[in-house]
C-alpha cells in the first residue's frame, strides 16, 4: 500500500514544452543516514532492492518516458552532512535542484525531524533564489509497521504545512510506489515550469478570467 498526499494547488500542463523532444529534471534526494535514500534511488533505476550501501554520494542519469514524452532524470543521491548540521543543504545543491525528495524512516523520529529542518531550509532558499523547485516528502520503510515511531498523520501534516507532496512507501517491498514518487515529482516540476514560463504567470490567468466574465456582463 502507498499513502499519498498531493499539494493543494494544481494546474494542468498537458501542453507544456510542446516541441521539446526530451525534458530534463534535476532531483536531489535528502535525508538523514540509514533512511533508504540510496535504496529508493536504485529501486527506481533498476527495479531491484539492495539493502546496504557504503558512504557514497552519486549523481545518476536515468532515461524514462511519461505520457509519451522522453524524460531524463538527473538524480543526486546525497550524503548526510558531517558538519553537525543535520538539516544543512549546500548552496550548490539548492541552485542545482529542480525538485527535492526528502526521505525519512517511519521507524526513526530523529530522521523525521531532519526532514522538517530541510523543508524550512528549502522554503527559505526558494524565496531568496526565486526558485520554483518542488518538494515531495517520503516516509520510507512502510514494511516495518511494528517499529513505527512516526505516524502517517504527522507526515501528512508536515506536507500540508509546506504545500508539498507526501508518500509513504517501502523501497524494500515495491517498485511501483517508488516509481509514483519520481513521476509525481516530475509532474510538479513540469507544472511549476509551465506557470513560470507563462507571459504573466498567475496574474495573467486572473486577468484572462476577468476579461471573460467582463464580456459576459456586457453581452
Amino acid at each position: 500500500m502507498v499513502v499519498q498526499v498531493k499539494p493543494r494547488v494544481r494546474y494542468s500542463s498537458k501542453t507544456m514544452e510542446g516541441n521539446q523532444q526530451k525534458v530534463e529534471a534535476n532531483v536531489l534526494l535528502l535525508g538523514a543516514e540509514n533512511v533508504g535514500k540510496s535504496a529508493l534511488t536504485v529501486r527506481f533505476l533498476t527495479r531491484r532492492f539492495i539493502g546496504e550501501y557504503g558512504d557514497i554520494e552519486s549523481i545518476y542519469s536515468h532515461a524514462d518516458k511519461i505520457d509519451g514524452r522522453d524524460i531524463c532524470f538527473n538524480i543526486w543521491d546525497s550524503l548526510c552532512p558531517q558538519n553537525g548540521e543535520s538539516g544543512y543543504i549546500s548552496d550548490r545543491q539548492l541552485q542545482w535542484a529542480d525538485g527535492y525528495i526528502l526521505v525519512y524512516s517511519i521507524c526513526d523520529r530523529a530522521s523525521f525531524n531532519v526532514v522538517r529542518q530541510q523543508v524550512q531550509c528549502i522554503r527559505q532558499a526558494k524565496q531568496k533564489l526565486a526558485s520554483t523547485a518542488q518538494i515531495i516528502i517520503v516516509g520510507n520503510k512502510r514494511d516495518l509497521q511494528h517499529r513505527r515511531t512516526v505516524s502517517s498523520e504527522e507526515g501528512r501534516l508536515l506536507a500540508l504545512s509546506a504545500d508539498c507532496g507526501f508518500f509513504e512507501v517501502s523501497a524494500a517491498e515495491t517498485y511501483h510506489g517508488v516509481l509514483m514518487v519520481f513521476h509525481e515529482l516530475f509532474e510538479l516540476i513540469r507544472e511549476a515550469r509551465a506557470l513560470k514560463k507563462g507571459p504573466a504567470g498567475f496574474k495573467g490567468i486572473v486577468r484572462s478570467m476577468s476579461a471573460v466574465f467582463g464580456r459576459k456582463r456586457t453581452e
